[in-house]
């Protein structure tokens, strides 16, 4: 036989750190580049809808666009949309404010 029963065992099985070495690296590139954006994304959301009050103009995720006429409780505004037309939303569901209302109103 040329290759002796000792070096063709260790050459089959067992992991190395070479090849866990790719693995780190690629989890380390994930979270740069996806996991810790989308973290500051939901915090920027949050710190946007705990900062809502009446007056300020929104967007909601569904597209509609309108006033916040009054906020209700810590889960919920309620939206002028138009003359007489006010409906009540979620808080997580304003994506966008368009503009602040004075902070003296």
């Amino acid at each position: 036989m040329l290759i002796s029963p000792a070096y063709a065992q260790s050459a089959g099985g067992g992991l190395n750190f070479a090849s866990v070495v790719p693995l780190i690296l690629i989890f380390v590139i994930m979270y740069f580049l996806l996991i810790r954006p989308q973290q500051k994304k939901v915090k920027q959301h949050k710190e946007m809808v705990a900062a809502l009050r009446r007056g300020d103009q929104v967007v909601t995720q569904g597209g509609l666009v309108g006033k916040i006429s009054r906020v209700k409780d810590d889960s919920e505004v309620e939206v002028e949309l138009g003359e007489g037309i006010r409906v009540r939303a979620l808080r997580n569901t304003i994506s966008q404010v368009l503009s602040k209302s004075d902070p003296n109103d």
